[in-house]
């Protein structure tokens, strides 16, 4: 599994919280919205990056760190 944290320029309203599951979103009060949690693999990060261009977010960084044994 892979830990991830992405911080994006845009607040994310609560409806698209089902299409970055298994992802939580965050505001923050700058205006910043953090999706967080964990995914299967690499591939899924990268989907989710590609979700994340389609809808125009800029994005600000991306963290991982591995949660568990290598798949």
């Amino acid at each position: 599994m892979l830990h991830v944290t992405i911080r994006v320029r845009a607040r994310l309203e609560a409806h698209w919280a089902r299409w970055f599951e298994p992802l939580a979103l965050r505001e923050t009060a700058t205006g910043e919205t953090i999706l967080s949690g964990e995914l299967p693999d690499q591939a899924a990060l990268y989907g989710l990056l590609a979700r994340l261009r389609d809808l125009g977010l800029t994005l600000i960084a991306v963290e991982t760190e591995n949660s568990g044994a290598p798949a």
